[in-house]
């Protein structure tokens, strides 16, 4: 079962039922059921046209689910609109329907929450991990924008802040996490940038694309992960930089400074040092100022305090991150890189090994695990 082919599917099956009238909740819950078909049934019997299979079941399961005495007159109506059979022509319908589910009756956290879950192909679990909170916390916000959006037709898309961070995060958890979905969302976000003349847009773009230019980097061969200090830089794409660079600054131009153009200016400062020794981390921790000033997030506030203690020395980075909640993620991590950069190595190798019993995935684990080891081999030769 190629579950890569029902995933791409996905957001097309499910444009096609919204737009035949479709509530988003009831088009989702129809689509989700023609996928378990599929898993079942495609091993033993492949359809020739996969979208025209999904479309069609998913569209029967959507009026079986509508079968009721209150649903009569509209689901009859919808019968005129069954789905012919052949092949179903190629339409992305993915980023109209981010707009669709950034929808007014919303906040923007439950909006994102939601596009996450039903169009972005993520885990209730790593949706949670995204916005800091608990997985079943994050699962009953889910249920309650479901809930909203019932029923609700949706000629009335959202706004482009909700769209840009929905697609800030999908990159995210593509990029570091369980699911490979940030070429997925550099695309999407492309597609906006064409179609919106907008500095947080082109920010966007130019974030995603300098990160996305470190990707072959991260890893080695074995699969474990390399630190940006370590990276093999003639392994980025310079191609990548250097336009990610330009779209840069043509927004910042345009002096409407947003968190996302603040963020690639930082990504930029990285890709252009030939070295990590010859990194400006000076001016990385004046783009983190700015930072905090358009987010006052937490997060920020923990990587400006790398920052700090690669600019001012280890202990004003230590400083900097006693003012910050202890709870937060990576923030184990954190502490224990500044002790390791200050010569504490038996607490940076504590730390470490904490660091590593909290993370969020194998490979960060594996990671941390080793640099414990190796500080500890350090201290008992």
């Amino acid at each position: 079962m190629d579950e890569a082919l029902l995933r791409s599917l996905t957001p097309a099956v499910l444009g096609v039922l919204v737009r035949r009238g479709a509530d988003f909740a009831a088009a989702e819950d129809a689509v989700q059921d023609a996928l378990l078909d599929a898993v079942r049934t495609w091993p033993a019997d492949p359809p020739r046209d996969a979208k025209g299979w999904l479309v069609a079941v998913a569209w029967r399961r959507f009026l079986d689910a509508t079968r009721s005495d209150v649903a009569r007159r509209r689901r009859e109506d919808l019968l005129d609109e069954e789905p012919t059979p052949g092949p179903v022509p190629a339409v992305d319908d993915t980023l109209q329907l981010y707009f669709l589910c950034a929808h007014p009756s919303l906040t923007p956290s439950s909006a994102v929450a939601l596009t996450l879950r039903a169009v972005g192909g993520l885990t209730t679990r790593q949706i949670a991990q995204a916005y800091l909170v608990p997985e079943a916390t994050m699962a009953q916000r889910i249920s309650r924008a479901k809930r909203t959006v019932a029923g609700v037709r949706f000629d009335q898309p959202g706004d482009v802040a909700t769209v840009l961070r929905v697609l800030y995060l999908v990159f995210n958890e593509g990029y570091s996490g369980d699911v490979d979905l940030a070429a997925e969302a550099v695309r999407l976000t492309r597609q906006l940038a064409a179609a919106i003349d907008h500095p947080e847009v082109a920010g966007l773009l130019a974030l995603m694309l300098l990160h996305h230019a470190r990707r072959r980097a991260r890893t080695a061969p074995d699969g474990s992960l390399v630190p940006l200090a370590a990276q093999d830089r003639d392994r980025w794409d310079t191609t990548s930089i250097a336009e990610g660079v330009v779209i840069l600054q043509a927004a910042l131009a345009r002096d409407r400074l947003g968190e996302f153009q603040a963020q690639a200016a930082i990504a930029a400062l990285h890709a252009d040092a030939p070295t990590a020794e010859e990194t400006d981390w000076v001016q990385i921790v004046e783009w983190y100022d700015e930072l905090v000033r358009l987010t006052d997030s937490p997060v920020v506030r923990l990587n400006r305090a790398v920052a700090v203690g690669e600019a001012d020395g280890p202990r004003a980075g230590l400083a900097a991150l006693a003012a910050l909640d202890d709870s937060l993620p990576r923030h184990t991590a954190v502490a224990a890189h500044l002790h390791e950069r200050d010569g504490d190595l038996a607490t940076a190798a504590r730390l470490y090994a904490e660091a590593a019993r909290k993370a969020p995935n194998l490979a960060e684990r594996d990671h941390l695990t080793r640099q414990a080891a190796r500080l500890n081999t350090r201290r008992c030769p």
